[in-house]
């Protein structure tokens, strides 16, 4: 089972009519007005923080909204997850639990990849990273070297990204627990007063997010040689799925107000003729531009 969705967040929490207007919106291609544009940003924020485990969901809800004693109930998680990787991954037990508190730290980087030259020998994390997305503790996203027919075909397992599977637990994964001492922390963090890597969180929450419509992650990357860096790099792709007339759909995933869209002109002038739509996740509202959509972050869960 997945943690809860958005969709299934908001109906926890009682917010029946504005996951109906959310959807009314999406089907209409409009923006949501914006006293409810706000609500949902807000609710948005809440569900990054607190995650779907129904344990932390049920603790934050019956505790009237109660940050702390849902961090309580997501550490009792990791703890778990702790004591599952010692007991059921016995033959690399030490390399899952080094990739997993790795994770963090992966995410905090500009590229969020997976850097297994820093642990050790990158040969010998194959199984661990499987088994960290088999038992469903991670979702794991692969680059695709060429975004046509069939991304398995083209995907390229030395390049990867591993996110947490849910991202209330990545929060409390980042933090210790004398860092989050109180509800305050949360609330710094929910009204924006505090800084830290909200980029990670994002990017986690839109691969959760997908992964609950049942997407399979993938991302794309392009090297520079005369830059000598990435000069394209798409978050997430997804596909039209069709054998006689695929397309692609590039997503951008975006935490601030204020972004450019360069990758992407770069992307489309490589890829054009394969694009269908293409999705610039962030927190503004719902509109439509000549480069494609911007959907924000609280509509993705529309997106079919």
């Amino acid at each position: 089972m997945y943690p809860l969705d958005f969709e299934e967040f908001l109906l926890a929490e009682g917010e029946e009519i504005l996951l109906e207007y959310i959807r009314e919106c999406y089907r209409a291609r409009k923006p949501l007005e914006n006293a409810f544009h706000k609500k949902a940003s807000r609710c948005l924020r809440e569900y990054m923080l607190v995650g779907g485990m129904p344990q932390s969901v049920a603790a934050y809800i019956s505790g009237n909204k109660d940050f702390y004693a849902a961090d309580i109930e997501k550490r009792r998680i990791l703890s778990l997850y702790r004591d599952d990787i010692r007991k059921a991954a016995a033959r690399y037990n030490s390399r899952v639990s080094r990739l997993f508190e790795n994770i963090p730290g992966f995410l905090s980087t500009h590229e969020k990849r997976v850097m297994l030259s820093k642990i050790g020998d990158s040969s010998s994390y194959d199984e661990p990273l499987f088994w960290l997305g088999d038992s469903m503790i991670c979702n794991i996203c692969y680059r695709c070297n060429d975004p046509n027919a069939g991304f398995a075909l083209n995907e390229d397992e030395t390049f990867i990204k591993c996110y947490m599977g849910d991202t209330g637990l990545l929060v409390s994964h980042a933090f210790s627990e004398n860092e989050i001492s109180s509800t305050e922390l949360y609330k710094e963090i929910m009204n924006g007063r505090l800084s830290l890597n909200e980029g990670m969180l994002h990017e986690n929450l839109i691969a959760q997010m997908l992964t609950a419509k049942g997407k399979s992650l993938y991302f794309y990357t392009h090297y520079s040689a005369e830059k000598h860096r990435n000069d394209i790099e798409i978050d997430f792709l997804i596909s039209s799925e069709s054998k006689t007339n695929m397309k692609v759909y590039p997503i951008e995933v975006k935490s601030s107000m204020n972004f450019t869209t360069v990758s992407y002109d770069a992307f489309k002038a490589r890829f054009g003729k394969r694009i269908a739509e293409s999705y610039v996740i962030s927190p503004k509202p719902f509109s439509i531009t000549e480069k494609g959509y911007n959907i924000p972050s609280y509509m993705v869960f529309c997106l079919s």
